[in-house]
């Protein structure tokens, strides 16, 4: 779908003077409350971060379970304890690690939520001017391995100010980086506490039991759930409920009609992502893999529900005939039911592994959550509708999915650094997890094994990677400790690997240039 402009403005003019307001009232605590000392590239201060990012500790455990990647925990343990060096899953030495003595264990929490102050004094620092940015990224962005057509701006997030801008209002295919604005329409819409849930209901009197979607590809078959809704859990607690009655065989079968339209992304099969339906489990996956591509199933929903009916006869309740699909009645009553973890923690799985599946899944649910149909017209509405009351600049944006695989899309490198802002807003707490969701250089999800010799930790960024198409955006935090948001869109690109080091280059450049 096409979006027309709004109006004139962006939320970021919104936002800016109480991020202004924000970074002047957080920088001296800073300062105050530890000892500063000029830091290797890997070394954070905590208890606070600039731009309005203070993030305290009760409110960093909430926000998301997903410490297999050390971020949650690592951000927790910095705003409790400056000591700590590393976050869940590593209680290792740097023995063990790999790593020199005294640097951090293998998942540090990012610079862009956690601040790393350069400088040895506490004092507020100068806000930083555009002219060194331009020194710094016109070179870089003018590599011929960025192609054709490319886009980048740079906003200070303290003060609003556009440090860096190029063909910023110019659409282009924003391929995964899209999934910045899935994250920010979902979050204002359904809001971070809220989750997906599955559940079980029989209908009176008639000896059927379905099962009913509720749109979480994270539900799992795992025997090892790791927070996440188990369908064993729900066969349990389904069998449990159906002894009470005295009921020991059921007719299954299952109802997806949470979603509507086709299940078939326009890319068509694919490795990258399952048919888009309202139950699968394991996002359909026919491997041990939790994340990237992966083989899936042909009928996700079929193979969920033939699972539930095995582990349903582990627990002593046979049923009558393979499950099919089928629609619950509302005089159904429910048995027992599994919630997924909180929107919070999906959208930092979304954005810390590029997770297509809960994309697509975050942008049908923003959809139910604004009355318009959970299929991909009515998902990319919902998403542009929810940006537009936030009174984001949306002039040439186009919509077609939640996850960016569709070629289709246009994003503006304006309105990804926008987003950014908005998130950032200390007024929308509730959009937080769009930046700590972001990967963090050279240690979580996609940008793992990128900056291992540049920015790392200093960079949190989403990436986007099609044929021909490489993006990124996030956040850097430069060698004054300011907060800046970036974006960098490339299209026609030739070559993706040397697109790709350009653009790790232009926002490493932005870590160490002090932009002043």
């Amino acid at each position: 779908m096409v979006v027309p402009e709004l109006r004139p403005w962006r939320a970021a003019d919104a936002v800016r003077p109480r991020l202004a307001r924000a970074a002047r009232a957080v920088e001296p605590r800073v300062a105050r409350l530890f000892r500063i000392t000029r830091p290797k590239t890997w070394q954070y201060t905590a208890g606070a971060a600039t731009a309005g990012l203070a993030l305290a500790a009760g409110v960093v455990t909430a926000a998301g379970p997903w410490d297999s990647t050390g971020q949650r925990t690592a951000e927790r343990d910095r705003a409790v304890a400056q000591e700590h060096t590393g976050g869940a899953d590593h209680g290792r030495g740097s023995a063990d690690s790999g790593t020199a003595p005294g640097a951090p264990l293998p998942a540090p929490s990012a610079g862009s939520v956690l601040t790393g102050l350069g400088g040895a004094s506490g004092a507020v620092k100068a806000a930083p001017s555009g002219r060194k940015a331009a020194d710094v990224l016109d070179p870089l962005l003018k590599d011929p391995a960025l192609g054709s057509r490319h886009a980048a701006s740079v906003v200070d997030l303290a003060t609003g100010k556009r440090l860096y801008g190029t063909g910023v209002g110019v659409p282009l295919v924003p391929a995964s980086t899209t999934k910045i604005a899935t994250a920010v329409a979902a979050l204002t819409a359904l809001g971070p506490d809220h989750r997906l849930t599955t559940r079980t209901v029989l209908e009176p009197g008639t000896g059927r039991l379905v099962l009913v979607g509720g749109g979480d590809p994270t539900l799992t078959a795992r025997k090892d759930a790791g927070g996440l809704a188990s369908l064993r859990t729900l066969a349990h607690g389904t069998a449990e409920a159906l002894r009470k009655r005295g009921t020991h065989r059921v007719t299954l079968s299952y109802d997806t009609t949470l979603y509507a339209g086709s299940e078939m992304h326009p890319i068509g099969v694919n490795d990258n992502l399952a048919a888009v339906t309202a139950l699968m489990a394991d996002e359909a996956r026919t491997d041990d893999s939790r994340s990237g591509p992966a083989p899936r199933a042909a009928d996700p929903a079929g193979e969920a529900a033939r699972t539930f009916a095995a582990f349903l006869r582990e627990n002593g309740v046979e049923t009558t005939s393979p499950p099919g699909p089928s629609k619950a009645t509302k005089r159904a009553d429910t048995l027992a039911a599994v919630s997924s973890p909180p929107l919070s923690a999906l959208v930092e799985r979304m954005l810390t592994d590029s997770d297509n599946d809960l994309a697509e899944a975050l942008a049908r649910h923003t959809a139910v959550a604004t009355g318009k149909p959970a299929d991909f017209d009515g998902a990319s509405a919902a998403v542009a509708a929810r940006l537009k009351q936030l009174g984001l600049h949306l002039q040439g944006v186009e919509f077609h999915d939640g996850s960016g695989l569709d070629r289709a899309d246009r994003l503006t490198a304006d309105l990804l650094t926008d987003l950014l802002a908005t998130a950032a807003d200390p007024d929308r707490p509730e959009l937080r997890p769009v930046l700590t969701g972001l990967p963090v250089a050279g240690f979580t999800g996609t940008l793992t094994s990128r900056y291992t010799d540049g920015a790392a930790g200093l960079v949190r960024a989403k990436t986007g990677t099609l044929t021909g198409v490489n993006s990124l955006a996030g956040t850097v935090v430069d060698r004054n400790g300011r907060i800046l948001a970036f974006a960098f869109l490339a299209s026609d690109t030739a070559d993706p690997h040397a697109a790709q080091s350009v653009l790790d280059r232009a926002a490493t450049s932005l870590a160490s240039c002090g932009c002043r």
